[in-house]
């Protein structure tokens, strides 16, 4: 094996426009490709932004987020498809910010349509304007995009790799590219000469980069396949690297503590108490809280506990009662949105019998389970960042104005991430971290949020809620009039990610409500914005996970009021809607032998939502014990379009109901005085291993045309699951979340 030298950089350009640019994808962009934003080191070669190969073997840039999803190992998949490699010989590193990175997946999501009704034209439309997430440096991980994203981009970026190791082999051997074929990392000649990547490596980056077509998924051998975790043994062996894990020579440990009433800020704050504590070394005023300095991370935690604080009030509403009288207020304004409007819902149908309901859902923090913190070093004229984040080219840029430098000058390193749920999609963990580098250059400096500091400072999954009016004739549905009011999940984020709020109708804010596959003759839904300063962001299935407890609880309910059977009652409504839809249905009941009769004692429900392009279907059980009510058994269907890795498919449908049964059981954000009341997992409780379900059967559909969302589609559907099996148990119906507060659950 050859030994690569340095590659000049000229040399590893030439790979972007075949795989970043729009070559491989038919869309040229504005003609013009993104740059390769990968330095090689000593010894590397990178023919393209997503392979880097040298001396021992070959790397793929994943430049996802991994928060335990498994985007690495289905993305490292996808590329050893067409590389002709196993997925356990690459190595796979996160890689820089850079816009050859930018999420192509999120283009049908910005019609304001039902994505089951999204016709071809719009489909390639959407494809076409994802194009803009270049421009404006979207490189994100979010939205279940991950995989609609990376199942071209990946394939075609091993495809171009191989074909361009192989003409430097053939131009090497003196034999026709055709007469070459390639096994386990290397270029096989005819006669049994076995030339290895790294090899070739230098060769092939003179060469003009070779854009072949992708091989059928017929001939997958990986693809398709589950395959052992990229990140499972490291995880294991406690030698993977999170934000919190980073150590540096020198580096000193800080606290933060920030204005618990948010929005407000610090008139003055006394470190004398901190100061005092065995490790503490400084105190540094951040604007709106400190950092306390320490050597270590116990004392700096300890030191932010006991500065005394003076600090101003926040802007928002003090109490959860005052926020949700705001948010009933919503509905006497203007309305944002009429996504979902047919026939007419003034009229009463006549003969029909009409159900009205209103429902309620809290404001959620995202609680991942590693904590939020940064690292940072600032030499006065570079600064290095180390941040688990969802949004690399928005941190890193952040970090450069706090430090008053250039982008160019900050190195951004993302890290493995302990979940994010949508928070490690915001920039404050990373900005404070930059702030007080700043202030300390020549020191790295880990930056720590405690757990109360975390969840006290949540971009909150907005509080909501709603009206519905509807209406049963002849055992169907003849009506449904929705109204959602909430505050906009999508201008939070977007203000950070395109530095202002977008204009128009908020599709988030009604998703999960007015885009379900059912043959309604009259219905609308209406959505209405709440205007106020309470941070909110998105949170795993954003909008879904309200309306698929408001929207699917009032189907339910209609179901009850024309006395017919929950299932069939949906399913008679979606099977000519939506068949992909209805088979998703069927493969539930089918699973769970749902017969619509239940034993006393034993409770079921059904629950469905389409979201991020995903049906998924949910049956829960729940048996009355003598310790209370016990959620026994769960069943879930979905249809992802295509399957590329079923058992990591199988862990995100029952970690994204697990999330989902979580807050419909327990959780909450409550305010008083201008703060949360919540701090820590005693007061926001999750579901426990010994309450959970036993999941008997997860089934995984493959009607979809093209690969669909699956980290968050299994959340939205569960609460209403679990509400509908409460009914059914107890005859009570649970309007509002969470349930435990209603119900007299086992523990």
């Amino acid at each position: 094996m050859s030994r690569i030298g340095k590659i000049a950089r000229r040399t590893f350009l030439i790979g972007t426009a075949a795989v970043a640019g729009g070559v491989a994808f038919g869309v040229y962009a504005a003609r013009k490709p993104a740059p390769n934003p990968l330095t090689p080191k000593d010894g590397e070669v990178a023919l393209n932004p997503f392979i880097v190969i040298d001396g021992d073997g070959v790397t793929v840039i994943v430049p996802k987020a991994e928060m335990g999803q498994g985007v690495q190992t289905t993305w490292a998949a996808l590329a050893a498809e067409e590389l002709d490699m196993d997925p356990g010989d690459l190595r796979i590193q996160h890689g820089p910010p850079g816009k050859a990175y930018y999420n192509r997946g999120m283009g049908t999501q910005m019609f304001p349509t039902a994505e089951y009704r999204l016709s071809g034209w719009q489909e390639a439309l959407g494809n076409q304007m994802s194009v803009a997430g270049k421009f404006l440096n979207l490189q994100i991980t979010g939205g279940s995009t991950s995989s609609a994203d990376g199942f071209e981009k990946m394939r075609q970026a091993g495809a171009s790799a191989r074909e361009t190791l192989k003409e430097a082999a053939a131009q090497q051997l003196g034999v026709n590219r055709s007469a070459l074929k390639t096994e386990g990392g290397a270029v096989i000649a005819p006669d049994g000469t076995r030339l290895s990547y790294a090899e070739l490596a230098v060769a092939a980056a003179e060469i003009k980069p070779i854009v072949p077509d992708l091989r059928p998924q017929s001939s997958w051998k990986h693809v398709g396949k589950s395959q052992p975790r990229h990140d499972q043994m490291p995880k294991a062996t406690g030698t993977a690297q999170f934000s919190l894990d980073v150590r540096l020579e020198g580096m000193k440990f800080a606290a933060l503590k920030r204005n618990p009433y948010q929005g407000g800020g610090m008139a003055g704050f006394d470190p004398s108490a901190a100061l005092d504590m065995a490790g503490v070394e400084d105190v540094i005023n951040l604007g709106d809280g400190v950092a306390v300095i320490a050597n270590n991370s116990w004392s700096a935690m300890q030191g932010a506990e006991a500065v005394v604080f003076d600090w101003t009030p926040g802007t928002y509403p003090e109490t959860s009662d005052m926020i949700f009288e705001t948010l009933r207020a919503a509905f006497d304004g203007d309305v944002n949105s009429t996504l979902l409007e047919t026939g007419d819902v003034d009229i009463l149908p006549d003969g029909a019998t009409e159900i009205t309901a209103d429902y309620q859902v809290p404001y959620l923090c995202h609680a991942q389970m590693e904590p939020l913190s940064a690292t940072a070093l600032f030499t006065g004229e570079t600064m290095e960042v180390w941040s688990g984040n969802q949004i690399p080219i928005h941190c890193r840029d952040v970090a450069a104005k706090e430090a008053g430098l250039d982008p160019e000058a900050v190195t951004l390193h993302t890290t493995l991430m302990g979940g994010g749920f949508g928070r490690r999609g915001f920039l404050d963990f990373t900005q404070y971290a930059a702030r007080l580098a700043v202030k300390m250059p020549g020191v790295p400096v880990q930056l720590l949020w405690s757990r109360e500091e975390d969840m006290s400072h949540g971009f909150y999954r907005p509080g909501a809620v709603s009206r519905f009016r509807g209406a049963v004739k002849d055992g169907r549905a003849v009506m449904v009039d929705g109204q959602i009011a909430a505050q906009s999940a999508t201008a939070s984020l977007m203000s950070i990610l395109l530095g202002m709020a977008p204009m128009g109708p908020d599709k988030i804010t009604v998703e999960g409500a007015f885009d379900q596959p059912y043959a309604l003759p009259n219905a609308r839904v209406r959505g209405y914005l709440a205007d106020m300063d309470l941070p909110v962001g998105p949170w795993r299935s954003v909008g879904a996970s309200i309306n698929g407890f408001f929207f699917d609880s009032f189907i339910d309910e209609l179901a009850h009021a024309a006395g017919a059977d929950p299932l069939a009652f949906r399913l008679d409504m979606m099977r000519d809607e939506d068949a992909r839809s209805a088979s998703v249905l069927e493969a539930v009941r089918d699973a769970s032998g749902w017969t619509g009769k239940t034993p006393d004692g034993v409770g079921r429900g059904v629950a469905f939502c389409h979201s991020f392009g995903t049906p998924v279907a949910e049956v829960i059980e729940v048996h009355q014990t003598d310790a209370g009510i016990k959620i026994a058994k769960a069943w879930i269907a979905a249809d992802v379009g295509i399957a590329l890795d079923p058992k990591n498919i199988e862990a995100q449908l029952f970690g994204a109901m697990t999330f989902g049964l979580s807050a419909a059981l327990h959780q909450q954000i409550t305010f008083a005085d201008g703060a949360a009341e919540q701090a820590n997992f005693y007061d926001y409780d999750a579901i426990r291993m010994h309450t959970m379900p036993q999941v008997v059967d997860i089934r995984i559909l493959e009607n979809g045309h093209r690969i669909s969302g699956i980290g968050e589609p299994g959340t939205p559907p569960a609460a209403a699951a679990l509400a509908n099996a409460l009914f059914d148990l107890t005859g009570t119906r649970a309007r509002r979340l969470p349930l435990a507060e209603q119900f007299d659950f086992a523990v």
